[in-house]
């Protein structure tokens, strides 16, 4: 037994504990029960915090949306964790493991939870989700004038916006900064559990179960991305305002540029799961009773040492950094493994938004299939790996080569991807022209053409229909409609003028709302790219394990600027803006895919390419090192052949 909180945690009992070398207590036989719940508990944390973070990239789409902010801003909320985690990271993990370990885990998970719930906040204080859409101003379905009530309705609308946001209303307030602060706490709460955790069984479990117990954390910690996308799957195809408005007035579907799902319902349940995690942690001893014999974290000649004050131990902290950073070989690595964190946050990050915008898919398909067949290919690839260097007892040379050789082949597998594509939709005076014969000089200036004139169109309406000829039109207006039949989402517009100028007859110059569909091929390919995509991660998986553990302790701040900085470049390439509700730039409605194709992949595969090189050069002063020491070995032994020979008789007997 323990006395909790006492300063020398172990001189109460410990001699009841321990009488002599040779004697065997039941806890010798296996681990100690306290320790099982700790590890079970811990799990469920890791469980849990893995759960979120694959859910908050699933959802990077619908908060773009919804607060009507650019991909940018998104970026900065997304690496808004890594600015909390590095805030704290050194200072827990140095500290931490001298002091209550469960409690301060249990602690970080807590505010893990609310800082979970916190960024579902905004939309129990914002009004509903508004959406421009022609079938909103319909009030004789038989027979509706388009031309001049549709735009001076909207335009009016969008003037009470505008003056509502003058007199400070809530719908105004930047909002998607309470997501931020709470992913901020995510990030501080976070930063202990792996540390001080991993640290905890350490010190407890035996030395031959320890990696075992390890194991089965990542295992969890793997395990809750699966869960985590398919959440984000479950909660994108229900509408963001569901149990407040008739979903069968919703015009749009998940496929629409306009539409938000429940956005804020994974974050409300995943946050909970995080809470309940907390909890138990809090109840848990300092130390838990172990059997010296098999325990690091006592020995009777520890009885007598000295406790350390925070200004002892922090004294060797500063020269610990200092000789890491002196290390050219550990440098160089470091530098590898920054550029390739890089890659790998750009990858993770905004894969979904990627797959949505070049395939034409929702974000509820795409986040179902990352779950259930990229996330599995990870886990795979990461067993494997500890399975190989366990097989075939890989030293540090032979590490340094199964990680370049794995991140290698990977980087192949990325080569199909360039030719893995969908092509743009054609949008009249965005991608086309209005009219076949005329080439498109000017984005910004051929949204309005003669056949659409005369209609008074706002420029940030987007209200897509598909007209006969195969074209999108931004909306029924831009089309030149004058009519139109029907209700809600199946209102067909006619007499449009601007599909007659496609050489059609005026009995086929109808459209209906929504986007032009895309190419059957383009389903294909994006089965393909998940494919290969699958393949990619289980290969390059194969070899985190030898240096997973450095590169992520060490690359914390590799997280904050990839996401930043490519949604900059994201934004460049947008080809029609949305307008947010007090009427300035919103979220991006259409990209020039083939553009953020090339960004994306070219990036990532650039990043990966220089991180590579700087490996190859890494495992190659690794490997001169080794031979080095083989060599001063030998002349060792034929300098000192007589003194070698006493050393290994001492080591024998």
């Amino acid at each position: 037994m323990t006395v909790e909180g006492s300063p020398d945690r172990f001189t109460e009992t410990r001699p009841m504990e321990y009488s002599g070398e040779n004697q065997t207590t039941p806890q010798a036989k296996c681990c100690s029960p306290s320790l099982k719940v700790f590890i079970g508990l811990l799990a469920f944390c890791f469980f849990t915090k893995s759960l979120t973070g694959a859910y908050t990239k699933s959802t990077i789409t619908q908060i773009e949306r919804r607060f009507e902010i650019p991909s940018s801003t998104v970026g900065i909320i997304d690496g808004s964790f890594e600015m909390g985690n590095l805030l704290v990271i050194t200072v827990v993990s140095y500290f931490g493991a001298k002091f209550h370990r469960p409690k301060i885990i249990g602690a970080g998970v807590l505010l893990m939870g609310i800082g979970t719930l916190i960024m579902a906040l905004p939309h129990f204080i914002m009004s509903r989700y508004m959406y421009d859409t022609a079938a909103a101003h319909t009030n004789d379905p038989a027979n509706f004038t388009m031309s001049s009530t549709f735009s001076s309705d909207t335009q009016n609308t969008v003037q009470q916006l505008v003056s509502g946001c003058l007199k400070g209303e809530v719908e105004s307030s930047p909002t998607w900064v309470i997501v931020l602060f709470g992913n901020i706490l995510r990030g501080i709460g976070e930063a202990g559990i792996g540390p001080l955790g991993m640290s905890f069984i350490d010190d407890y479990a035996r030395p031959g179960n320890s990696a075992f117990y390890i194991g089965c954390l990542h295992t969890f910690g793997v395990i809750g991305p699966i869960f985590g996308y398919s959440l984000g799957s479950l909660c994108a195809s229900l509408y963001v305002d569901i149990g407040l408005v008739d979903q069968e007035s919703v015009t749009i579907t998940p496929q629409d540029s306009r539409w938000v799902g429940a956005w804020w319902l994974g974050y409300v349940v995943s946050g909970l799961l995080t809470l309940l995690a907390a909890l138990p942690l809090w109840f848990l001893p300092r130390a838990l009773p172990e059997n010296p014999q098999t325990s690091k974290a006592y020995h009777p000649s520890n009885e007598h040492k000295h406790t350390l004050s925070i200004t002892e131990i922090a004294k060797d902290f500063w020269p610990s950094i200092k000789h890491l950073l002196t290390n050219r070989i550990y440098l160089l690595y470091l530098v590898s493994s920054v550029l390739a964190f890089n890659a790998f946050a750009i990858t993770i990050t905004y894969t979904p938004k990627y797959l949505e915008q070049q395939f034409g898919q929702s974000a509820s398909k795409t986040n179902f299939l990352i779950g259930v067949i990229s996330i599995p290919a990870v886990a795979l690839g990461m067993f494997v790996s500890g399975w190989i260097m366990k097989r075939f007892k890989l030293g540090l040379l032979g590490s340094a080569r199964l990680v370049f050789f794995t991140s290698v082949t990977s980087l192949v597998c990325i080569i199909p991807y360039f030719a893995l594509s969908c092509e743009n939709i054609d949008v009249a005076g965005v991608t086309v022209p209005y009219q076949r014969s005329i080439e498109l000089q000017d984005i910004s200036c051929d949204l309005l053409n003669s056949c659409n004139a005369d209609c008074g169109c706002p420029d940030f309406l987007w209200d897509p229909v598909c007209g006969q000829n195969g074209v999108t039109y931004i909306s029924p207006c831009h089309a030149g409609c004058n009519s139109s039949w029907g209700t809600r989402q199946n209102m067909t517009f006619h007499g449009c003028t601007c599909i007659q100028s496609w050489g059609l007859t005026s009995g086929n110059s109808s459209a209906v709302l929504g986007q032009c569909p895309r190419e059957s091929s383009c389903t294909k390919m994006f089965y393909i790219y998940l494919a290969l995509q699958s393949l990619a991660f289980f290969v390059y998986c194969l070899g985190t394990v030898p240096f997973f553990l450095i590169s992520l302790r060490y690359c914390l701040i590799c997280g904050i600027p990839a996401p930043i900085c490519f949604g900059a470049l994201i934004d460049v390439t947008c080809l029609k803006w949305g307008q947010n509700k007090c009427g300035g730039r919103g979220a991006c409605r259409m990209y020039d895919i083939e553009t953020f194709r090339y960004l994306f992949l070219g990036l990532v595969s650039s990043l990966q390419a220089f991180s590579y090189t700087l490996l190859w050069i890494f495992t190659t002063q690794i490997k001169r090192k080794v031979q080095n020491d083989e060599q001063m070995s030998k002349d060792i032994e034929l300098q000192y052949p007589v003194l070698c020979d006493t050393e290994q008789e001492n080591n024998v007997k």
